[in-house]
């Protein structure tokens, strides 16, 4: 049986390992699909046993005739897989229904740094209230210290003298969501954009 995620294959009585496209170590990658159809292919990703992740944001539903709170993508159109990218594993995800693309430039796919992954996930974990915030690329890098969103980074957004707010990117797609916070529970962070810090 394959095993998608170390790109090894059994085939006539023998493994093949298949070459890496992406590095040898597993990095997150941003895969672009058919939008409204983010939560089926996170099914069909996750019966391939791919390790992926879908921000999902809870919002009320527009309709005419009820409301009611649906989950709906935080970045619409695209999903989050984390995995060793060997050939193998590129043409499994690219061959799933709904998949478009895997985001890369001219060299390959585009790894996602783990910190923007990891601050993400604990800012919807915590269930504090978000809002897709425009993406920034300006503004000073911080590190969260204090309070339940310790170890996030970010790009703080001054408001006030004692309120700010915490950005939180995905470069790679040009999304970011934004949660409000104590400037006391901050401090700076020097991050070289591209390597995890």
């Amino acid at each position: 049986m394959p095993n998608i995620l170390s790109g090894e294959e059994y085939a006539g009585g023998r493994f093949i390992t298949y070459p890496s496209i992406a590095g040898k170590n597993k990095a997150w990658f941003a895969v672009y699909v058919q939008v409204r159809h983010e939560k089926e292919v996170y099914s069909r990703f996750q019966k391939k046993s791919i390790d992926c992740f879908l921000p999902l944001l809870e919002k009320w539903s527009k309709r005419k005739d009820r409301r009611k709170k649906i989950w709906t993508p935080l970045f619409p159109g695209y999903i989050f897989v984390n995995t060793v990218l060997d050939n193998y594993t590129n043409v499994e995800i690219l061959r799933t229904q709904g998949v478009v693309w895997i985001l890369k430039n001219s060299e390959g796919p585009l790894p996602i740094p783990d910190y923007q992954i990891e601050s993400l996930r604990k800012i919807l974990d915590n269930q504090m209230i978000i809002k897709p915030h425009p993406y920034l690329r300006e503004g000073e890098m911080v590190k969260v210290v204090n309070g339940p969103l310790a170890g996030c980074i970010g790009i703080l957004l001054k408001k006030n003298d004692k309120k700010g707010k915490l950005v939180a990117s995905i470069d790679i797609i040009k999304k970011a969501v934004s949660v409000e916070l104590n400037i006391d529970d901050v401090e700076p962070v020097n991050i070289v954009f591209g390597h995890n810090p």
